[in-house]
């Protein structure tokens, strides 16, 4: 039995060259690691935006020392948005379609798929700016009215991108 192992192992080919003798092979591990790749991506972003809603949280408590309970439901409709938004980019499934349609996915599919997957990443950047706003306005007691605003409409906009980005999956798969 071990000479029957050793002989095997002696005798393996290559990758390529298992994905040369059985069709659409290739196209099967390409899509896997996209499916891999995509998962690691939203994994990454929803760690990096749930660090961001803990700011929030945050933001909250400063505001509700400073006197600001007037501001919690407007906070806490922001917030149920912006946790709405994470959720969805945490517990999609995998944007890419099955094994028997690998071949269709292009190189002008997977440009418009890579545009967003980096629009995700310039949203973690925009939570960051807009949070850091209404901690400075919890801060000073000045535009915290705009810095909810402006984070409620961050959030929404978040969210209608995400639902565009699953329409053009939809629509690649």
């Amino acid at each position: 039995m071990d000479d029957l192992y050793a002989k095997i192992v002696r005798e393996r080919g290559s990758v390529e060259r298992l994905m040369a003798r059985i069709p659409g092979f290739r196209g099967y591990m390409e899509m896997n690691a996209r499916r891999q790749a995509d998962r690691l991506l939203r994994d990454h972003i929803a760690a990096l935006l749930k660090a961001q809603i803990n700011r929030l949280a945050e933001a909250e408590k400063l505001l509700l020392e400073t006197g600001g309970l007037s501001y919690m439901s407007q906070t806490r409709s922001a917030k149920t948005k912006f946790q709405t938004y994470i959720d969805r980019i945490a517990t999609d499934v995998p944007g890419y379609s099955g094994f028997f349609d690998a071949v269709k996915i292009g190189e002008d599919d997977l440009a418009v798929i890579y545009a967003f997957d980096e629009a995700l990443l310039d949203y973690v950047e925009k939570f960051t700016q807009a949070i850091d706003v209404l901690y400075q306005a919890a801060t000073t007691g000045e535009g915290v009215q705009e810095a909810i605003r402006a984070l409620d409409a961050l959030a929404i906009e978040a969210n209608q991108a995400y639902s565009l980005r699953d329409q053009v999956l939809n629509g690649i798969a």
